[in-house]
């Protein structure tokens, strides 16, 4: 992981330099996405490990799939990938883009795993309190996990706040 990660740095860093000087942010990310999405999918690898596909055919595959979301420039993007053999990066230059993009438009995904579904109120309650923590907008990602029995765990980049029964319980127990 560490390895694809190094690879994909570069590619994510000029994808969206590209991407902010043309004032393309939204088009790149969503290009990015869809393109992520694609090479996931079992069938697609396939293709990628097939030495009888030519990485031209992948290239225009994947500008139909994505519908050029970021035009020409994002088109070229794509049949770079594939000339160099990293269109299997995709996911984590697609990652690594969205980072860049928070940190430039002052934004921070936050996940919120709570053991019942959140009420609006609630979801409203953990942004304006992350956004007062990270001073920062916040976009709350609500999930559930009935094993937490109680609370809520929050996630935002390196930081997380476990207030959850389940990790409360298990800090008794470490005292104890």
């Amino acid at each position: 992981m560490a390895e694809l990660n190094t690879i994909a740095r570069p590619y994510a860093r000029a994808a969206f330099e590209t991407a902010q000087a043309s004032g393309a942010l939204a088009a790149w990310g969503a290009l990015l996405q869809s393109a992520a999405s694609a090479v996931e999918q079992p069938e697609f690898e396939l293709l990628i490990g097939n030495p009888q596909v030519e990485t031209e055919v992948l290239a225009s595959l994947l500008d139909e799939i994505t519908g050029k979301a970021a035009g020409e420039s994002g088109s070229a993007f794509l049949a770079l990938l594939a000339q160099r053999n990293r269109l299997l990066a995709l996911p984590a230059i697609m990652l690594q883009f969205e980072a860049l993009r928070a940190v430039a438009e002052n934004r921070a995904d936050v996940e919120v795993i709570s053991a019942v579904p959140l009420t609006d109120e609630q979801q409203k309650a953990y942004a304006k309190a992350m956004q007062r923590r990270l001073g920062r907008d916040v976009v709350i990602h609500p999930s559930v996990d009935t094993t937490l029995l109680g609370g809520a765990i929050i996630r935002a980049g390196d930081l997380v706040i476990d207030g959850s029964v389940k990790g409360r319980l298990a800090k008794l127990a470490a005292s104890l």
